[in-house]
C-alpha cells in the first residue's frame, strides 16, 4: 500500500458516524484532501461503516479507531479495513494489525510506551491525549525516538494550534470534533474539512 501517512498525515476521526452517513461524511472529507479515515468502534454498528469506505474509497486508508483487542483487529480486518487506531499501547494489538496486514496507530504517551510500539511493528504513534501535557511533552519525547518514528498529536489539536505541534515535532494529527460529530449536516462537515487542510498547509509551509 502507498505510504498515504507519509503523503498526508491527517486522520478524519469520525466518532459517532452511523452507515446511512459514512459515505457522504468520507466524501466530503476525502475531496478536501485527506485520506486517512477512522471510524472509532464505539460509533454505532461500525463494522458495517468500515466495510463501506473499504468498497467506496479504495484509495484512502480507511478503518477503525478504539481497537483495543486482538479480536477487534479480525474484526476490523474481515471488513476490508486496514488502518487500526488505538487509544492505547498494548503490544499483542499492535503486532496482531502488523500480521493481518493492518496498519497500527496506538496511543502513547511516554518514552516507554513508544518503545514498546515501536519493538511491536508500529511506525505511526498517536500522542494521546496531546493537550494533557502539551508540546514540549512531544518535543522532548521526539528526541529520544528512532529518526523514523513519527508522532501524532491526537486530542486537543485544532487548526490554530497546529504549528506549534509541528515546531515540537509533530508530523500529523488526528482531529475529530473540528472535523466531525453527528449534529454537523453535510456542508459543515466540508467546510470544516476544507479549513482543517487549509490550516494544516499553512501551518507545514
Amino acid at each position: 500500500m502507498t505510504d498515504i501517512l507519509a503523503e498526508f498525515p491527517l486522520v478524519a476521526i469520525l466518532r459517532g458516524v452511523t452507515p446511512d452517513r459514512i459515505e457522504k461524511v468520507a466524501g466530503a472529507i476525502f475531496e478536501a484532501g485527506i485520506r486517512a479515515i477512522e471510524v472509532p468502534l464505539n460509533s454505532p454498528d461500525p463494522y458495517k461503516s468500515i466495510e463501506i469506505l473499504a468498497t467506496k474509497f479504495t484509495e484512502a486508508m480507511t478503518g477503525a479507531g478504539t481497537v483495543t483487542s486482538p479480536d477487534e483487529v479480525d474484526r476490523v480486518a474481515n471488513a476490508g479495513g486496514k488502518l487500526a487506531v488505538s487509544p492505547h499501547t498494548d503490544a499483542a494489538v499492535i503486532a496482531h494489525a502488523v500480521k493481518k496486514g493492518l496498519h497500527p496507530m496506538p496511543g502513547v504517551m511516554t518514552p516507554s510506551e513508544c518503545y514498546v510500539a515501536l519493538k511491536a511493528g508500529a511506525r505511526d504513534l498517536k500522542l494521546f491525549p496531546a493537550t494533557s501535557l502539551g508540546a514540549g511533552h512531544l518535543s522532548a519525547i521526539k528526541v529520544i525516538l528512532p529518526p523514523d518514528a513519527r508522532l501524532y498529536a491526537v486530542g486537543g489539536v485544532n487548526p490554530g494550534n497546529m504549528a506549534e505541534w509541528l515546531k515540537a515535532g509533530a508530523v500529523g494529527f488526528g482531529l475529530g470534533s473540528d472535523l466531525f460529530k453527528p449534529s454537523y449536516d453535510d456542508a459543515e462537515i466540508a467546510r470544516r474539512a476544507k479549513a482543517t487542510v487549509e490550516a494544516f498547509k499553512a501551518a507545514r509551509g
